[in-house]
């Protein structure tokens, strides 16, 4: 059947398919996923080529691109100069290693891409691991010898679909985000601080706000992001380590798949794209899942909530400051659709559901202990608040006030480690 689909002696619809599958029907992107699958049967390998979500992503980033003015680069640049100064006076977090960058949309898809298959590998990986399941329980027993070579095919359109798929969502994200930071998690290398112009002159678009202090006011975000992810070397392996978590535990219903084969019609491809957008196909989330769900979202929620605190105070010179914090936040409630995109295929959402609660938080230690014992809350991940600190603020405020015990002994051997194999200070003699 893939045989006959892929060279055009089939009923179903190649557009009518991609369409079901979230990717663009026009007929030059048709093509383009024709190609890619047949170039997956004839794949040697086995694994996802993650070039396919790369080049696919890219191409969607360079589309619309529109180059900036060396003078609207300086201003920028001017205002991440200031965002630093201004950060310095509020917080106690460790300066960024790298100098901020500009990025234009394709090289925020390059620099964010490792990190995105990152995310989405065990995912992909189950996908595979279902198709070949499926294909060796349905095949006659007379076809066992060939279930090898067939499941490795299987398993290599199933990559390469879902590698398209991946690159739709990202390149789509390289028109939405302002920042390296934008969606939460810690998408650039070395914890760099990224503005994207071109994204950052259409947020200010009809605000009625003056642009230097929208992109003031992001900047000081973005650096705020940077650096907490700078300080705190231990918060971006536990963020990822718990999406990873979350994902690995992801599986496909087989037998809803076996039942959608069975009954699907060709001229109907909407019925597919329905099965994949509801999550007709994905079990119920076991309890590893919601455990690392649970941790992630209190992880970003404390995350977002400090960057907002934080934001807030190195701010308060910007006279429109709480009109663009208020944009920002309409902006992160609703999400895009690529934002959706990634939680039909991870599973996925990436906006902390507790974030007025964590901010409420960060503002009340704040206000009690000031910022340095704020932002010494991040030294470890022993002494980070926790769900419960959300629940009841001023327990976590009484027991700062009492006076928290140090990390012992093994765990500031572990800190001073990390930081002398990142040049913070020389390693103990």
């Amino acid at each position: 059947m893939l045989r006959q689909f892929l060279s055009g002696n089939s009923e179903l619809d190649p557009s009518k398919l991609a369409s079901a599958a979230g990717l663009p029907s026009d007929p030059a992107a048709v093509a383009a996923l024709m190609q890619q699958l047949q170039s997956a049967m004839q794949n040697t390998t086995d694994g996802v080529d993650w070039k396919v979500a790369l080049n696919a992503a890219q191409e969607i980033a360079s589309a619309e691109t529109v180059v900036s003015s060396p003078a609207a680069k300086s201003a920028l640049e001017q205002a991440l100069h200031v965002a630093e100064l201004w950060l310095d006076e509020v917080t106690y977090v460790a300066e960024l290693a790298a100098s901020p960058k500009l990025m234009s949309r394709k090289e925020w898809v390059t620099a964010s891409m490792p990190v995105w298959t990152e995310l989405a590998e065990p995912v992909a990986l189950s996908i595979a691991n279902a198709l070949t399941e499926v294909l060796k329980d349905q095949a006659p027993e007379e076809l066992s010898g060939m279930m090898a070579s067939a499941s490795q095919m299987m398993r290599n359109i199933g990559g390469a679909l879902f590698a398209m798929q991946l690159g739709q969502v990202v390149g789509q994200l390289s028109t939405e985000v302002v920042s390296g930071g934008d969606v939460g998690i810690p998408l650039m290398s070395e914890q760099q601080a990224v503005l994207i112009p071109q994204n950052l002159a259409e947020f200010g678009e009809g605000l009625d706000i003056p642009a230097d202090q929208v992109q003031l006011y992001l900047a000081v975000r973005e650096l705020a992001h940077a650096r907490l992810f700078r300080h705190a070397k231990w918060l971006r392996l536990h963020m990822i380590s718990s999406i990873t978590e979350f994902a690995r535990g992801i599986s496909i219903d087989t037998s809803r798949l076996e039942d959608l084969a069975s009954g699907f019609d060709p001229s109907n491809p909407e019925e597919l794209r329905q099965a994949m957008m509801s999550g007709a196909l994905i079990p119920p989330k076991t309890d590893t899942q919601l455990q690392a769900l649970a941790r992630l979202e209190t992880t970003l929620a404390l995350v977002e909530g400090w960057v907002d605190v934080v934001t807030a105070a190195a701010t308060v010179r910007l006279p429109k400051r709480d009109s663009v914090a208020e944009t920002v936040r309409r902006r992160r409630a609703t999400g895009g659709p690529a934002e959706s995109a990634f939680s039909t295929l991870v599973g996925l959402e990436l906006r902390p559901r507790r974030l007025r609660e964590a901010a409420a938080m960060w503002q009340a230690v704040t206000d009690a202990v000031g910022p340095e014992a704020r932002d010494a809350l991040w030294s470890h991940p022993d002494v980070v608040p926790t769900t419960e600190d959300l629940d009841n603020p001023a327990a976590l405020v009484a027991r700062l006030l009492a006076g928290e015990p140090e990390p012992d002994e093994m765990d500031q051997a572990i800190e001073d480690f990390f930081r002398a194999e990142e040049g913070d200070t020389p390693p103990a003699v």
